[in-house]
């Protein structure tokens, strides 16, 4: 365990009185954003062409560019399936955790979405972001203390599989958020439990997080330092919602310091 009187925040670009890195993973860590991105696309448009079909209503597809950061991105599976069928004036039963995913509901869907995202990390892979593989070297080498807070359930898979575990102390997935009652992002619950995890208060921490919805959690959740990370050229909707600090790339915290 780092000690924090020797813990070196400015080799990694960080406040002197932060001392632990909360990071989101898909889009921050790893390219899996893409990965769900599209999974979402797939699930939505084969449901609302069939709903449209059934109901004799006009097909009108799910955007990536404008349905996905508005009302997906950074949010639990269900509470994105909510947002988004809201957003086209449908409502579902919410339905129960082992909804099958051909069930018409909201945790239908979302088990429905999460296939396909396995079935796409089992096909494809999944990319992990060189600079930030940099940036949790360096930030383990400078003493900081680090956990991973993301709304996905697949985030023990996905670091067990490109060997990030070994730079995660704590991991507050969702599993983790539901089974200790937290809210999820836009709420700052998670990122909250994360520091609490390694011993800090959020004024001690900084998050890193590439939607919306998580750097509204950490500016509202009062952490020492927001990280903004954008990976798809929204960085000005990043600063917007608050970010502290915008980069592409989390090396560039290193690169650029002074």
């Amino acid at each position: 365990m780092s000690d924090p009187q020797t813990a070196r925040p400015r080799d990694v670009g960080l406040p002197e009185h932060v001392l632990a890195c909360l990071f989101d993973l898909d889009g921050v860590i790893t390219d899996t954003a893409s990965v769900h991105a599209s999974a979402w696309k797939e699930m939505f448009d084969a449901y609302l062409a069939e709903r449209a079909e059934r109901l004799g209503e006009q097909f009108v597809p799910f955007d990536i560019a404008t349905d996905y950061v508005k009302y997906v991105d950074g949010k639990r599976r269900q509470d994105g399936t909510r947002s988004f069928l809201t957003s086209r004036g449908i409502t579902l039963p919410e339905g129960t955790a082992d909804d099958s995913a051909q069930t018409e509901s909201v945790n239908g869907l979302g088990n429905r979405k999460n296939n396909l995202v396995h079935e796409k990390i089992e096909k494809e892979g999944v990319t992990v972001y060189q600079g930030s593989v940099r940036y949790l070297e360096a930030a383990q080498a400078a003493g900081l203390r680090i956990a991973v807070v993301s709304s996905s359930a697949n985030t023990a898979e996905i670091l067990r599989v490109t060997g990030l575990e070994k730079f995660v102390e704590t991991r507050i997935d969702a599993q983790a958020a539901i089974a200790a009652g937290l809210h999820g992002k836009p709420a700052p619950d998670t990122f909250v439990e994360g520091a609490r995890r390694l011993g800090f208060e959020p004024a001690q921490a900084a998050v890193f997080e590439d939607a919306i919805a998580g750097v509204e959690a950490g500016h509202s959740g009062a952490f020492g330092i927001v990280v903004g990370v954008d990976r798809v050229g929204h960085g000005a909707a990043l600063a917007q919602h608050g970010a502290d600090v915008v980069v592409t790339d989390l090396a560039q915290l290193i690169d650029n310091r002074a």
